[in-house]
């Protein structure tokens, strides 16, 4: 499991997790969260995810709060 922080949520149920030494974030949507729902999340939150091929690029998935 990798480690970022929550850098972005929209009201579409997505958002982007920033990761340290890396100048790229990660796209995230709701259905990939684990024990937390969408709502729960807050920009700033700290959280652990798998890195997964997405149609447009790197993606985070299986994500939960740390």
């Amino acid at each position: 499991m990798t480690e970022g922080t929550i850098k972005t949520l929209t009201d579409k149920g997505y958002g982007f997790i920033a990761r340290e030494g890396e100048a790229k974030d990660l796209f995230f949507h709701s259905k990939e969260l684990v024990g937390v729902t969408f709502e729960e999340l807050k920009e700033g939150d700290k959280v652990s995810f798998e890195i997964v091929d997405g149609e447009k690029g790197p993606a985070a998935t299986q994500v939960s709060k740390v």
